[in-house]
């Protein structure tokens, strides 16, 4: 029968979260010649940061620290390796957040892309990517699509910036959106007007510009432009997608944690699991994360009459008040449904004066 599955169906409204999860950890994979072999190290400061890094390398990790991110896992792989391929690997067995592969050529973007959207999707990691000039439109990748970004005397692609916007994002409350973030150490980027801003915004490309006075985030956004019944607009905003990310991980983890294989499957543990998590509904709009009064989960009514029917018959499961299908034995099987409305920040703001 394989290990117990605990099946999140994840779609607009997204599920809930019972225990708060780490936020803030960003991992950043770099090719080094100062390792023979794939070399994880966990930085709690720059101070922290492995001797021997080439000087690109080293600026690298110290864009990341730049956006005061919880912690940094740095992941280093020889210079001569072809791909990220073991790098790929070795990340899905560790905790991150945000993700960023500074320096990455070209030809290595599709299928770090490929990677970060089939980790999201098939593999149960909520991350985010921020990959350079990356088309993926999905809610997984960050499509960093300014170059010529320039600090001081220095000119910097868009692959060798993706370490600083990584961190930035993975520092950030999830109170907090990285629309209008200032990069105070950018002097200047490559001119935009308004309407080439909006334009490149609305494709789900993350691009930086210059106000007239500082260079800033034009706005928060994914890669992710194709919307579906399942996936709507709330997947294109970096801030709404690190709440739905941390609060999937926090339900998946606490489930597996305290719930599979450890507690009877009785109508009354049911009930103490949605308690638990409708309890850490209330912290989240306590601490201005969702939106008040419009978080809850309960029993899937719709999908235990389903089960139901398959093991006790359809006549039986018809003539069954709808208490009657709560308090019914599942054998190991648990069906809930959750509403969760994250709250997203003020972005646009309409004005009118009258005289």
């Amino acid at each position: 029968m394989g290990l117990p599955n605990v099946n999140i169906i994840f779609k607009q409204k997204a599920a809930s979260a019972v225990q708060q999860g780490a936020v803030g950890i960003v991992a950043i994979v770099l090719k080094d010649a100062s390792v023979t072999a794939l070399t994880g190290y966990e930085l709690h400061g720059l101070d922290e940061s492995p001797q021997g890094l080439k000087a690109q390398n080293a600026a690298y990790v110290q864009q990341a620290f730049m956006g005061m991110p919880k912690l940094v896992k740095l992941v280093v792989i020889p210079e001569t390796e072809t791909d990220y391929s073991k790098a790929m690997q070795y990340l899905e067995t560790i905790a991150f957040n945000v993700v960023a592969f500074p320096g990455t050529a070209t030809a290595d973007v599709t299928a770090l892309s490929t990677w970060a959207k089939n980790v999201f999707t098939n593999k149960e990691r909520k991350i985010i990517a921020v990959l350079p000039n990356s088309a993926a439109d999905h809610p997984a990748v960050v499509n960093l699509a300014t170059d010529n970004i320039e600090v001081g005397a220095q000119k910097y692609t868009a692959t060798q910036y993706t370490a600083r916007i990584a961190g930035l994002i993975a520092g950030l409350p999830l109170t907090v959106a990285p629309t209008f973030q200032v990069l105070p150490e950018v002097t200047n980027v490559p001119s935009m007007t308004k309407s080439e801003a909006d334009t490149a915004v609305n494709a789900g490309k993350f691009v930086l510009y210059h106000d007239g006075e500082k260079v800033k985030i034009a706005r928060g956004v994914t890669s992710f432009v194709t919307t579906t019944e399942a996936m709507g607009e709330d997947w294109k905003k970096i801030k709404v997608v690190r709440i739905l990310n941390k609060t999937y991980q926090d339900l998946k983890e606490t489930v597996e944690d305290f719930y599979v294989g450890k507690v009877q499957n009785s109508y009354m543990n049911k009930l103490l699991l949605i308690s638990a998590m409708n309890a850490y509904y209330e912290s989240l709009e306590q601490d201005g994360i969702l939106d008040p009064g419009k978080n809850a989960a309960e029993i899937d009514l719709t999908a235990q009459r389903t089960y139901l029917k398959s093991i006790l018959g359809a006549e039986v499961v018809a003539g069954m008040t709808d208490q009657q299908v709560k308090e019914a034995n599942t054998r190991d099987k648990v069906f809930i449904t959750a509403r969760q409305r994250p709250l997203d920040a003020i972005e646009d703001v309409t004005m009118t004066v009258y005289l």
